[in-house]
């Protein structure tokens, strides 16, 4: 089987911090799964998908993404990021422009460096766009700015813009977590199966063990910036899953109850 991501004994710690932020990570991600990042908040796991992501250095250890291996004191080349597409926990959008501004500024990678600096899509770019803004569901708010519109629209002009990018990797970073129970519910399910109908891999973060299980195929728990367990999404215990909380503000989907 293909891998999309390949970790071997993988540490980093954030500049100035006492202690380590990953810990000896290794983990193999096969090529078109959704898989799951489960863990309590500061875990480690928007640091594990920000350095798969290409945007720390420093880390030791080997780590390759597509095929590619990552560089621990170099971003990579221009030529292989677009593979690899983002989703935000905050959207990191441009607020006063419009949703199609917002969702071509995906198509970036792809252009030419000289288009991409005077902002000119082509007309290929545009169809992209226009047809992930469909995928999201959002292609009568192509002409709208993103500040009139909700959360929820919101998360789906930051998917429409990953998928712009027509990456092979998808790494979400707490997709949901500003979203109600049903929303959220809503945009893993258009996330998952966007990537599962492209054929790419997405690996999202979560400390909401309910959804991971109802959208991966696997998941992988996190703790204190190691890997705890890592099995398929039928086989997680709810044993497993408390151990993983423990001492941790209880988080929704646990089934456990806060001790007044």
């Amino acid at each position: 089987m293909s891998t999309a991501a390949r970790i071997d004994d993988l540490s980093f710690a954030h500049q100035g911090a006492d202690l380590r932020a990953l810990e000896r990570v290794s983990l193999v991600i096969p090529t078109g799964e959704n898989i799951a990042l489960l863990g309590p908040s500061g875990a480690g796991k928007t640091t594990l998908l920000a350095l798969l992501d290409g945007r720390l250095q420093g880390w030791r250890g080997r780590v390759s993404v597509l095929g590619a291996p990552l560089d621990p004191d170099h971003p990579p080349p221009r030529a292989i990021r677009p593979e690899t597409g983002f989703v935000f926990q905050e959207f990191a959008l441009v607020e006063r422009s419009t949703v199609l501004r917002n969702v071509l500024n995906g198509r970036l990678g792809r252009m030419s460096p000289l288009r991409a600096l005077l902002g000119s899509p082509t007309k290929h770019d545009l169809e992209i766009a226009r047809t992930a803004l469909a995928d999201c569901g959002i292609a009568d708010l192509a002409d709208r700015r993103v500040d009139s519109l909700s959360g929820g629209q919101r998360q789906r002009v930051a998917i429409a813009r990953c998928l712009a990018q027509e990456p092979r990797l998808i790494l979400a970073d707490e997709p949901v977590s500003n979203l109600d129970p049903t929303r959220a519910g809503e945009i893993l399910s258009l996330l998952t199966g966007a990537a599962r109908a492209r054929g790419a891999t997405a690996l999202f973060s979560s400390h909401q063990p309910d959804l991971a299980r109802r959208f991966a195929q696997r998941i992988i728990g996190i703790r204190g910036g190691r890997i705890v367990f890592d099995v398929p999404t039928s086989e997680l215990s709810e044993d497993a899953t408390a151990e993983l909380y423990r001492d941790a503000e209880p988080m929704p989907g646990l089934g456990l109850r806060a001790v007044s």
